[in-house]
């Protein structure tokens, strides 16, 4: 359940990211790409970026939970991908780099713990 919340919270995300896409589309008359504005180009790729990482990281959790890994340790992970998304979501139509770096550092940071439990787990249960 504890991964169920997290992926309630970041298709939120999602979505508004999305809904910031399609009011610029409409704003600037841009069906299809970018149009070379760079408002709706950064848009896109805050959208983009947030899609290419969410479901990697919500399938480590989902497996660990799977595993009974314990709900603190999972609200954990959850947390560092929720803030790291929002921050580099935030960071990239602001053009802060500070904080895009640190949000791909949280985001970062979930995914390598996360696959480390997982490999640590999977190693000592199928004795390799």
């Amino acid at each position: 359940m504890v991964t169920l919340f997290y992926a309630g919270l970041l298709t939120l995300l999602v979505v508004a990211l999305s809904a910031r896409v399609i009011v610029l589309r409409n704003r600037h008359r841009v069906a299809i790409g970018d149009g070379g504005n760079q408002e709706l180009q950064l848009a896109i790729r805050a959208h983009g970026n947030t899609l290419e990482y969410i479901p990697l990281a919500l399938v480590l959790m989902l497996m660990l939970e799977s595993v009974n890994i314990g709900d603190s340790l999972l609200h954990g992970l959850g947390l560092l991908l929720l803030a790291g998304r929002l921050i580099h979501a935030y960071s990239i139509p602001a053009r802060n780099l500070k904080l895009r770096v640190t949000g791909m550092i949280l985001t970062f940071l979930m995914l390598l713990v996360s696959a480390g439990i997982g490999l640590g787990l999977a190693v000592t249960r199928l004795s390799l």
